[in-house]
């Protein structure tokens, strides 16, 4: 038979322990697919995630205070959407990827380009106090090689040899840090290294006390009356002719950094003209979300299996998967009933213990073994029943006669079965020695 038992386990606590499980797994799988991993993002190079004095996480933070949908793009998906995407390569990236990003965009959505400029160093090497993480002490200014390569980048590859190169000539030197346009001026946080661009098909749109360019756009003859306003100048393609250049975007170029990074921020009419740059950048798209490109500064996840399957059309698949998960679950805990327990192979007490042997005893056919231990057990037995004092065969016929005279002798029940060899022969003669004793304890 078998018995029913209480569950070990709360089913209810069970099931929780496997949704959290569950629910960790899949989000530390979505993590490491999508780069994000756990490492200190805020490591003191220039990017928007950075707080550092040449990070730009405090345009980003002002963008986002200002009523603008800010986006930390970790994801190469979101270079192709359209919103106004703002990149900071470092000085050692790869001058054909970014003049591709750029390109790619041109129908898309606007596109501004900050050049990298200062080199940097954790401020914990020049000092023995604890300083927080992020803190970087500045070494000096140099121009990013790739900036000077990316006209020739743009003509090598097939990819974007469509699109209009962007020349760029930069030098760094120390200059009086005044700055001016957009309608505003002021000072520059450094002038011992200040970026500009010397020359190339930029319009400028910021200038510095020299009259290089600071910041700019790309003048491809294409139709940005916006930007063609906010920089002064007569638009270089008529009306007319803009059947092709209309549904271009427009890229800026912001060669001087501290015009936007945390340095620069730390001014108020520094941060209102960084603030101006980005919403002219959006010329008449205003309400797009502004994308921080991370992954061009080695903070992106790859693109693989992980992504894909939370991503757009096959994120229907996945979901389906999951529900599927969770209905089988569910029907696991939730059985027909409560769980049946088998009963024990052998049970306890005497009476199983002796009907358990007499079932293996049986199954082995060996009963006839059981024949010479059983009559010395009934000879005990039926002498205890006599009180006889010296026991032997003929003092218990001779009793027995006393007591039962119509009972046959024992000593010829008790010869009948050792002599017994088959079963039925075996039981009968058993049986009879029984009878005896039944009797005499009557």
């Amino acid at each position: 038979m078998s018995e029913q038992k209480s569950a070990a386990f709360d089913p209810k606590v069970v099931f929780g322990l496997l949704l959290f499980g569950a629910l960790a797994f899949f989000a530390t799988l979505y993590f490491i697919g999508t780069g994000q991993t756990g490492g200190d993002e805020n490591d003191g190079n220039a990017h928007a995630v950075s707080k550092s004095i040449i990070g730009y996480a405090g345009l980003a933070r002002l963008l986002e205070e200002d009523g603008h949908e800010v986006i930390i793009s970790r994801n190469r998906a979101l270079l192709s959407q359209n919103n106004l995407l703002i990149i900071t390569p470092n000085s050692f990236s790869d001058p054909e990827e970014i003049a591709k990003v750029i390109a790619d965009r041109r129908y898309t959505g606007p596109t501004m380009l900050i050049l990298p400029k200062w080199r940097a160093a954790p401020a914990s090497y020049y000092t023995d106090e604890n300083v927080d993480d992020g803190w970087v002490h500045l070494l000096g200014g140099n121009v990013p090689g790739w900036a000077e390569q990316l006209d020739e980048a743009q003509k090598e590859s097939a990819d974007i040899a469509y699109s209009t190169p962007i020349e760029l000539d930069l030098e760094i030197e120390e200059r009086q840090p005044g700055w001016r346009g957009l309608g505003r001026s002021g000072k520059l946080p450094d002038g011992k290294f200040v970026q500009e661009i010397v020359d190339g098909n930029i319009a400028a749109l910021v200038s510095g006390a020299s009259g290089n360019t600071l910041a700019g756009y790309l003048d491809d003859g294409g139709l940005y009356p916006a930007y063609d306003d906010a920089a002064g100048v007569q638009a270089s393609t008529s009306y007319d002719d803009a059947d092709y250049y209309d549904s271009q975007y427009g890229v800026v170029i912001v060669a001087e950094p501290d015009l936007m990074n945390n340095y620069g921020l730390a001014d108020q009419n520094r941060a209102a003209l960084a603030h101006a740059l980005v919403d002219m950048a959006m010329a008449d798209s205003e309400g797009l979300p502004v994308v921080f490109d991370v992954t061009l500064n080695g903070l992106g996840g790859a693109q693989n299996l992980l992504t894909l399957a939370f991503t757009p059309p096959f994120l229907a698949a996945t979901l389906c998967l999951i529900l599927a998960m969770i209905v089988v679950a569910w029907r696991g805990f939730k059985r027909f009933g409560p769980p049946v327990a088998e009963g024990r192979a052998i049970a306890y007490g005497k009476a199983r213990l002796v009907r358990n042997s007499a079932g293996f005893i049986q199954r082995t056919r060996r009963l006839h073994l059981l024949s010479g231990p059983y009559a010395a057990m009934m000879r005990e037995r039926i002498v205890r029943a006599l009180a006889l004092r010296k026991p032997d065969d003929d003092a218990i016929d001779t009793a027995l006669a006393r007591h039962l005279p119509d009972e046959q002798p024992f000593t010829s029940r008790i010869a009948a079965l050792r002599n017994a060899q088959s079963r039925a022969d075996i039981i009968r003669a058993a049986d009879a020695l029984k009878t005896i004793e039944r009797k005499l304890t009557r």
